[in-house]
C-alpha cells in the first residue's frame, strides 16, 4: 500500500495539494547545521565574496525560506529548539551554556544596568527529542560536530543519538580547525587534518554502514565559529579576490555597544566557509554514489546570525542590521533550505516566516510519522508550504534576557506577519518595524502605530507569562560612570585595533604563525 501524508486541521491547504505521495520506505534525513553563519554568507544568498557551490546545490534543488529564523541569536538556545520544537523561553536554555548570569555577571566587569537572568545549563532529559522520536520508528541516528547542550550526562548519546562523533560541552573547536583537535569525543587525525572534512568523512562512513535502514545523519559543523582559521592557499585566494573587488579604507563602524564589520572581505573567514562547503560536497557526492539521494531529505540552516561584532568580527550581514547576539535581523535570520527528492521544489522560494522550532514536526510529517504536539509545542509542520499551500499566521517569539558578547541588549521580540516588535528589558521600551518595507530596521514605527505596538506587546507578554519566562534584574551596584569608562575603551582602543588587524590580514605578507594554524605540518 502506498503511504500518504496526513495534515492537521490547523493547516490551510488548497484541495489540489491536500495529500502528497511519499516513498513506500521511510525517507532518510541529512540535517546540516552551520555555526555562526550569516544570512548572506552563501553565494546563493547574495554574497559576492564567499564561494559555496555545494551549499548552493541544496538551495537550488530545494525550497529557500527567505524568512527563515534561528530560535535565538546565540547557539545553545537555538540548537535546543531544533531538537525540541520549543522556543527558548519555554525550554529555559536562553543563553549559550557557560556564560555567567546573576551576580556572577559582575566578574566580567561589563558594568551593565541589569544582572542577566539565570538559565538551564543542560538539555532537559524529560523531553522527547527529534532523534528519540525517530528512533521510535526504527531510525538509526548519528551526530557529528558541535553539541554545546550540556556536559557529561547530557551529550548527544544521552538525547537519542546512537553515535556521537565530536559532540561535547565545548562551543568551539578547542584545538582549532586542524588536528590535533583537543576534543575527547573525536580522535585526532593526521597532523593538519581539516576538521570540517573529518566530520564529513565520519558522516560518509555512517552512510555506508547504514544504507539499508532509515537514518538521521545530523552534521553539526563547528565552522564558522571563532577562532577562524584557514590554509595559506585559501587565504591567498580570497585576499587576492578582495583586492580585485576593491578593499575599502575602513572596515568597521561603531554600533550601539561594539564596532560592527561593514564589508564581506575577511579572507580567513572566506577560506573557512569554503572548507565547510567542500565538506558538504563530499557528503552530497557520497549520497549520490550510494543511491541514497533519491530517498534522503536534505536540510541546511544555521544556529544564529553571522558574527559582525564580537568574537572574530568575521562578516557583514548587510542589508540586515546587526549580527550574532543582537536583536536585529542579522542576529536571527538564517539560510533555511529544505530539499525533498520526491517534490518538485527546485528554484522555489517561500516568504512565510518560519523558525528552527519547525524542523521537528516537519521532519516527522515528511517521514509520514505521527506528530508529537505535546513535545514540539511551538513548532508547526511547514510541509504545506513545501507543497505550495499555506499555514495559519502565527507569532515567532525570541526571549534573550542577557547581554550578548556581540553587543546585543536584553530583549523579548515577536514577529507576526510583516511586523516585528522588540521589547527592551533595560527600560521597557518597545520598537516596531515593518520588515516588508524596512528590512534593515532603520525606522521605528511604534509611535506612528500605537495599536499594532500594543497588540504585539500584549501577545508577546502573554506568551512569556504562560511559559514562565525568566527575566534579568536591576544591579544594585550599577555605576553609570564605570559603564561609560568601559564603553570609552571600546571606542578608543578596541575599534582602532580591529581596523589595524583587518588591514594586516589583507596585506600580501600576512602570516598568522609559522604553520598556518597547524594546516602546514612539519612531519
Amino acid at each position: 500500500m502506498k503511504n500518504f501524508i496526513l495534515y492537521s486541521s490547523a493547516f490551510l491547504l488548497p484541495l489540489s495539494v491536500s495529500a502528497q505521495k511519499v516513498p513506500t520506505s521511510k525517507p532518510n534525513i541529512l540535517f546540516i547545521l552551520a555555526d555562526d553563519l550569516g544570512y548572506t554568507d552563501l553565494s546563493c544568498m547574495g554574497s559576492k565574496f564567499y564561494e559555496t557551490p555545494n551549499l548552493d546545490k541544496i538551495a537550488q534543488k530545494g525550497m529557500i525560506f527567505t524568512n527563515g529564523y534561528a530560535a535565538c541569536s546565540v547557539c545553545s538556545p537555538s540548537r535546543a529548539s531544533i531538537l525540541t520544537g520549543k522556543f527558548p523561553a519555554r525550554h529555559g536554555i536562553t543563553n549559550w551554556i557557560g556564560e555567567e548570569s546573576g551576580e556572577d555577571w559582575r566578574k566580567l566587569n561589563r558594568h551593565s544596568i541589569l544582572l542577566p537572568a539565570d538559565y538551564i545549563h543542560n538539555l532537559p532529559k524529560d523531553y522527547i527529542t527529534l532523534p528519540e522520536a525517530l528512533k521510535e520508528h526504527g531510525y538509526k541516528t548519528f551526530f557529528a560536530g558541535k553539541w554545546h547542550l550540556g556536559g557529561q550526562g547530557s551529550y548527544p548519546e544521552d538525547h537519542g543519538f546512537d553515535i556521537n562523533i565530536g559532540g561535547w560541552e565545548s562551543g568551539g573547536p578547542g584545538g582549532g580547525y586542524f588536528s590535533p583537535y583537543k576534543n575527547p569525543k573525536l580522535t585526532d587525525g593526521p597532523k593538519g587534518e581539516d576538521l570540517q572534512m573529518r566530520l564529513a568523512m565520519e558522516t560518509v562512513k555512517f552512510l555506508k554502514e547504514n544504507r539499508g535502514k532509515p537514518f538521521l545523519a545530523y552534521l553539526s559543523f563547528y565552522a564558522v565559529h571563532a577562532p577562524i582559521q584557514t590554509t595559506e592557499a585559501r587565504w591567498k585566494k580570497y585576499r587576492d579576490k578582495a583586492e580585485k573587488m576593491g578593499i575599502s579604507k575602513n572596515g568597521f563602524a561603531m554600533g550601539k555597544r561594539l564596532p560592527i564589520r561593514q564589508h564581506q572581505d575577511n579572507p580567513v573567514y572566506a577560506g573557512l566557509i569554503e572548507s565547510m562547503d567542500n565538506a558538504v560536497g563530499l557528503v552530497l557526492d557520497e549520497l549520490k554514489k550510494l543511491g541514497l539521494d533519491i530517498n534522503t531529505i536534505v536540510i541546511f540552516t544555521g544556529d544564529n546570525g553571522g558574527v559582525a561584532s564580537g568574537d572574530n568580527y568575521s562578516t557583514s550581514n548587510t542589508p540586515l542590521r546587526g549580527g550574532k547576539g543582537t536583536q536585529w535581523e542579522g542576529g536571527i535570520r538564517e539560510p533555511f533550505f529544505i530539499s525533498v527528492p520526491w517534490m518538485k521544489l527546485a528554484g522555489k522560494k517561500c516568504d512565510v516566516p518560519v523558525s528552527g522550532v519547525d524542523f521537528y514536526p516537519t521532519i516527522l510529517d515528511l517521514a509520514g510519522l505521527p506528530l508529537k504536539p505535546d513535545q514540539h509545542l511551538d513548532g508547526i509542520s511547514i510541509l504545506p508550504l513545501l507543497m505550495g499551500g499555506q499555514v495559519a499566521e502565527r507569532a515567532l517569539i525570541w526571549h534573550y534576557p542577557h547581554y550578548g558578547n556581540q553587543g546585543g541588549d536584553p530583549n523579548s521580540t515577536i514577529r507576526k506577519g510583516d511586523w516585528k516588535l522588540i521589547h527592551y528589558l533595560e527600560d521597557g521600551k518597545n520598537e516596531l518595524y515593518n520588515l516588508k518595507n524596512d528590512l534593515s530596521e532603520n525606522t521605528d514605527m511604534a509611535t506612528a502605530n500605537p495599536d499594532k505596538t500594543a497588540e504585539l506587546w500584549t501577545e508577546l507578554d502573554q506568551y512569556l507569562k504562560s511559559v514562565g519566562a525568566k527575566y534579568p534584574v536591576k544591579d544594585s551596584l550599577y555605576n553609570a560612570n564605570l559603564e561609560k569608562e568601559f564603553q570609552d575603551k571600546i571606542v578608543n582602543q578596541l575599534w582602532p585595533r580591529l581596523e589595524n588587524e583587518r588591514k594586516q590580514m589583507l596585506e600580501k605578507d600576512f602570516k598568522p604563525n609559522a604553520d598556518w594554524w597547524k594546516s602546514k605540518t612539519t612531519d
